[in-house]
């Protein structure tokens, strides 16, 4: 069936407006080696989202987002927390009251500098509700199961917060071994009680994230990166089936526009009873909404 328009929707990764460069363009230059992307002034891997470029560069007041998402049927966003610096995040969410959650970006090269930043932030303020990390884009690169990232599974454990992580060959012009899905088993089984949000796809093993998901209770994934015509067939499979309640709606904006995500929603065949768990219901259960 089409997607119900009467659903309030929460989205799981909303780039706040820059002007400028974004979506982790910053760290990746320090690992980008090839000339081509040298081309790239605002996306990491601007060659996949070919209109990127024109959205990242207008500029676009927080109270002109805000209308945007009004528009599209968007409640709630999540958006990210400059762990230094939580206090731009405090002045949104009082200018935009349950408009925005926050997630706390982490270096784990910068160890307990990073790991006491982060839980300052989480501590902070209450709508900061998750932390992110992004294992291809550090410099060096950090593995999903490294040793260095064990400390901030604890805290994540420690603070009730889940943790969002990139999985899956990424799309910046780096290696991608650090953030093979299969490195995800030893985390689960070290850390049941860590809530981890796969994001960015997970391939070419999404069928193995779907298996891991099948396996570990508290594994989930969502939709980053990812136009819904480019969904991966086994995660609608396993959302349409055993993972109802495991995968979660997120649009990705500026990179992708939602005219273009929310439209392709219309063609993404969801059962029926898929689609408000899909689009918040499971997003409001997990982070405390």
């Amino acid at each position: 069936m089409p997607r119900p328009r009467d659903l309030p929707i929460v989205d799981l990764m909303v780039e706040l407006p820059r002007g400028g460069g974004g979506m982790g363009m910053d760290e990746a230059r320090r690992l980008l080696k090839d000339s081509g992307s040298d081309e790239f002034g605002h996306h990491p891997a601007e060659y996949l989202f070919k209109d990127a470029g024109d959205r990242m560069g207008e500029s676009l007041s927080m109270d002109g987002l805000v209308a945007l998402m009004d528009h599209h049927g968007i409640t709630t966003a999540q958006i990210d927390v400059n762990p230094v610096r939580p206090e731009a995040f405090h002045d949104i969410a009082e200018r935009h009251p349950g408009r925005f959650i926050g997630s706390v970006g982490i270096d784990p090269n910068l160890g307990m500098k990073s790991l006491r930043s982060m839980k300052r932030a989480v501590e902070s303020h209450a709508d900061i509700r998750s932390v992110s990390a992004a294992p291809c884009l550090y410099a060096p690169q950090v593995a999903i199961d490294a040793a260095q990232m064990y400390p901030f599974y604890a805290a994540c454990c420690e603070l009730d917060v889940p943790m969002n992580i990139l999985a899956g060959v990424p799309g910046p012009r780096v290696p991608f071994d650090c953030q093979r899905v299969d490195r995800i088993d030893p985390v689960c089984y070290d850390f049941p009680e860590l809530k981890l949000i796969m994001r960015h796809g997970c391939e070419p093993w999404e069928e193995l994230a779907v298996k891991l998901m099948l396996k570990w209770p508290n594994l989930y994934f969502s939709t980053t990166a990812f136009a819904p015509k480019h969904y991966p067939k086994a995660i609608i499979d396993y959302a349409n089936t055993r993972g109802t309640d495991k995968v979660m709606f997120a649009g990705y904006f500026p990179g992708l526009s939602w005219e273009r995500v929310l439209g392709e929603l219309d063609e993404l065949p969801l059962r029926d009873h898929v689609w408000e768990p899909f689009l918040g219901g499971n997003a409001r259960r997990l982070f405390g909404l």
